[in-house]
């Protein structure tokens, strides 16, 4: 996953020079035919052929997704696919992945509120 994560990022990059195509060809080289197929068909589509999973939700079609496929992804046991887009899926490192800047502690705390029904107005007489 790791080569198809960086034959992506050469390739959006956009820079095509002697050294990048030399990488590309390499990599292409790395990667399985099935695999590289398939997201070749994404690329085209001019989509992105893999993508990170934040929170449990795919970032391609932000979708949540199974546990199951979760596990595999942390276990490192298969390649994962998304059930709804198609891309392939990949969970970044802990330094890579982008955190909220609340924290729980920051969080505003919620008084509860009593539940008395409202009473109508009283006219004057």
């Amino acid at each position: 996953m790791q080569s198809l994560l960086e034959l992506q990022t050469l390739e959006i990059s956009g820079v095509q020079n002697e050294i990048t195509s030399a990488a590309i060809v390499t990599l292409r080289g790395r990667i399985p035919a099935q695999v590289l197929g398939h997201y070749d068909r994404l690329r085209v589509r001019g989509k992105k052929g893999i993508v990170p999973v934040l929170n449990q939700v795919c970032t391609g079609c932000h979708m949540r997704l199974p546990l199951a496929v979760i596990m595999t992804l942390k276990h490192d046991e298969d390649i994962q696919l998304c059930d709804t887009c198609g891309r392939y899926l990949y969970l970044p490192d802990e330094k890579q992945a982008p955190h909220s800047t609340r924290t729980p502690a920051s969080e505003p705390s919620r008084t509860p509120q009593s539940r008395r029904k409202s009473q109508p107005a009283r006219i004057p007489a």
